[in-house]
């Protein structure tokens, strides 16, 4: 998994910044979706794979902030 994906995650954690959390999720979450439908020309398992990892990434953070507040 990436590195870096962590840590912009974790400093949107710490910014408590939900929105831009949010839209990385969302944009991911796109892209994956164009991916499967381009299915047959190349092999893009990796790539899903990979922005399936950062997508839990982020829900991680997102779950992080939801537990900060209800606290």
């Amino acid at each position: 998994m990436s590195e870096a994906i962590e840590r912009i995650v974790g400093a949107y954690v710490k910014l408590r910044n939900r929105k831009a959390l949010e839209d990385m999720k969302v944009h991911r979450q796109r892209l994956m979706t164009e991916l499967k439908s381009a299915h047959g020309r190349f092999d893009l398992s990796l790539l899903i794979k990979q922005l399936d990892d950062e997508i839990a990434v982020t829900e991680l953070g997102l779950w992080m902030l939801n537990t900060a507040a209800a606290a």
